[in-house]
């Protein structure tokens, strides 16, 4: 820890001596935990930080900042599919997926630093219970898909293999994850096969340069966005424990998304047969004005390029076909080699764009009284982690149906889109399919038996049976037949390990 004198000095040399003018109001403990922090922090960082967010938040955006004349679509040689691409193709990526599985040649990484605050709740998204049946949480749903797929590589390759599961978390989330999940057993997952860490924490900044203080004693601090990863991976020592456990690859992905499929098979199958370095997932648009980020080339390399960037007519661009012309939307599902991600880390992470978000920041007044501001105050820069897709020098999409892989958790119930019911839902209504299509059926309160819906149709909770399946039991609807086929269920119908071996015991 570095002494007041030290701390004055890097202050003072990166233009932010304001930090401590509350220093002789504090106590003992609170000056030491005040030291630790600001030890930290590097002046000369600290110092162009706070230039830069001031710089980029005064320019602002303007009409010239947009990107029409310089999109094009990704090139149709470069996307798969799965409504792209015919069966036997399908199979090959999902085979060639699950032998490098076997291998144990993939790992993947959740990006959870994100607090539940949008959902009115005090912990992070991971430990959200949507209310499923089960009450499962987001992390047990994610946990038991990783247990499924290594048995299913398993199965077919005769070799026991494990997918490491990398977890970066933030300040704010890494204590109350790591407790959440050893009061779980880690899911039954091996422990030393789920390794968090935490990414850089940097302050927030006025719209005039300098540090905000939250309190006498404390920085404003925010994560530096999902981008963080590549300098959290270096500052951690992830990439050297991959290369270690043997992973080449990597498979990427945000906490709130309900449906994810973690190290599928397929998408990584498709990525490791085109040579790809860095592929996204994708699903198709829902509508023009749809506020999403659409992956395309700008210039040549390609990148996100978000609805604000473009104008409303550009949205509306048609191919021949009749469809929309950008219409990949991003789902924040990649892949990544280990040698793409360790170029990053050396050569390219510095030069990430940084984003400017303007946010109501709390601080301390020049007397000391804590403000709640009721309008933006500050500047948090994030960077993305899509933004990597320049580099690379083999890119790929995957494009997936949304309503089988793609369906987040963002807002609390009473917001229209992105809640916990729209969640719940998607996973039930995934989950009746399957059983459907595994040629089982379901009888209502009037025992009028149900039969499959028209591809793509979503039934509400009121007009469907209530059925959930343990990840443990399917990973993607496979599996089914042996349990399903010709019984006729009813509502609600839970299918987990337990239910299942009644059902192979009795038949």
């Amino acid at each position: 820890m570095i002494s007041i004198e030290e701390a004055r000095s890097r202050l003072d040399l990166a233009g932010q001596s304001h930090i401590l003018q509350f220093w002789d109001e504090l106590g003992a403990e609170e000056r030491n935990r005040f030291l630790a922090d600001l030890s930290h922090l590097d002046p000369e960082e600290l110092r162009d930080h706070c230039r830069g967010a001031a710089e980029a938040a005064s320019r602002g955006s303007s009409p010239q900042d947009r990107l029409d004349e310089l999109m094009e679509p990704v090139p149709v040689e470069f996307i798969g599919g799965v409504c792209r691409s015919d069966k036997k193709t399908l199979d090959d990526w999902e085979n060639e997926g699950f032998l490098q599985i076997s291998l144990n040649r993939v790992a993947v990484l959740l990006l959870a630093g994100g607090q539940g605050t949008r959902l009115g709740v005090p912990y992070p998204k991971g430990m959200y219970n949507v209310g499923l049946p089960s009450g499962k949480t987001l992390y047990q749903i994610q946990a038991e898909r990783i247990r499924k797929v290594q048995e299913l590589a398993f199965a077919r390759h005769d070799s026991m293999c494990k997918v490491p599961w990398y977890i970066m978390t933030s300040e704010f989330t890494l204590e109350p994850t790591e407790r959440f999940f050893k009061e779980n057993n880690y899911f039954n997952l091996d422990p030393s096969d789920v390794v968090m860490f935490e990414q850089r924490m940097i302050p927030a900044v006025t719209f005039d340069g300098k540090v905000i203080l939250e309190g006498k004693g404390k920085i404003a601090m925010a994560p530096d966005g999902n981008g963080g990863l590549y300098r959290a991976l270096v500052d951690n020592g992830i990439l050297e424990d991959m290369e270690k456990r043997g992973v080449q690859y990597l498979h990427v992905y945000c906490v709130d998304n309900i449906l994810v499929k973690m190290a599928d098979p397929v998408f990584i199958g498709f990525c490791v047969k085109k040579g790809a370095d860095c592929g996204a997932k994708v699903v198709e648009k829902a509508y023009p004005a749809e506020p999403v980020g659409v992956v395309c080339r700008v210039d040549g390399v390609y990148q996100v390029v978000e609805y604000s960037e473009v104008l409303p007519e550009t949205t509306e661009l048609r191919g021949p076909g009749g469809s929309l012309l950008y219409s990949a939307g991003n789902i924040c599902n990649h892949f990544f080699t280990l040698e793409f991600l360790m170029d990053i880390a050396q050569n390219f992470e510095g030069k990430l764009k940084q984003h400017v978000a303007l946010k109501k920041v709390p601080f301390v007044d020049a007397k000391g009284t804590t403000v709640k501001p009721d309008k933006p105050n500050g500047i948090k820069m994030e960077k993305f982690v899509f933004d990597v897709f320049q580099f690379s020098r083999n890119f790929v999409v995957f494009e997936v149906l949304r309503e089988e892989e793609f369906s987040p958790l963002k807002n609390a119930d009473g917001a229209p889109v992105d809640t916990p019911t729209t969640a719940r839902r998607s996973l039930l209504n995934q989950h009746y399919r399957w059983v459907l299509a595994a040629e089982g059926s379901f009888v209502d309160p009037q025992r009028k038996s149900r039969s499959l819906p028209k591809s793509g149709t979503e039934l509400d909770e009121d007009s469907q049976p209530t059925c959930e399946i343990s990840p443990l039991i399917s990973y993607f609807g496979e599996g089914l037949e042996k349990l399903l086929k010709g019984r006729t269920l009813e509502s609600p119908f839970v299918l987990d390990e337990s239910l299942a071996e009644e059902i192979l015991q009795a038949s």
